[in-house]
């Protein structure tokens, strides 16, 4: 890599950095051409991206950033995970690190909160934004038939009392 090259990663990584709600920074070491592709796909299917790092210029993406703290990370073979889905990447990054052995969650930060291994594993067991969302719908759907039945109940009363009186004069 020339230096225009260097200083085009370091930018585009800064970008990343700045654009990301969830970082999570893993070690690779091990990990096959096709196993690494195969997690970078679900990782990209869970709306994030997966990227192998230069820790060099990484250190330097990472100044100026809110992820600043997670330098100290970038030691040995790295890669991050960048997402604005908190929950989604760190699912799929838990459960490849479960999977195999050889990514390993080194830790990474959520906002200005910084996650270790648990904190990441505490984060993938919640429910993911498309859940949430469903469940509010549901709770806001329940409330409304509910309504309905109710106001119906009155009026529908009130015609069998009507009907009622109508038989018996």
């Amino acid at each position: 890599m020339n230096r225009t090259e260097k200083t085009q990663w370091v930018g585009d990584v800064n970008e990343m950095f700045g654009g990301a709600e969830v970082v999570i920074v893993t070690h690779y070491q091990g990990l096959t051409v096709a196993e690494i592709s195969a997690l970078r796909s679900k990782v990209r299917a869970a709306g994030a991206t997966f990227k192998v790092t230069k820790n060099r210029l990484t250190k330097l993406a990472v100044k100026d950033t809110r992820y600043e703290g997670l330098a100290d990370l970038f030691k040995g073979p790295t890669a991050v995970a960048f997402s604005s889905d908190p929950v989604a990447v760190a699912k799929v990054i838990a459960e490849f690190s479960k999977a195999n052995e050889k990514l390993v969650m080194l830790g990474g930060a959520f906002g200005d909160h910084t996650l270790n291994e648990a904190g990441i594993k505490q984060l993938a067991t919640l429910p993911s934004l498309d859940e949430l969302r469903a469940k509010i719908l549901a709770l806001l759907n329940t409330p409304a038939t509910r309504i309905a039945g109710v106001l119906q109940a009155p009026a529908g009363q009130l015609a069998r009392v009507c009907g009622a009186y109508g038989a018996t004069g």
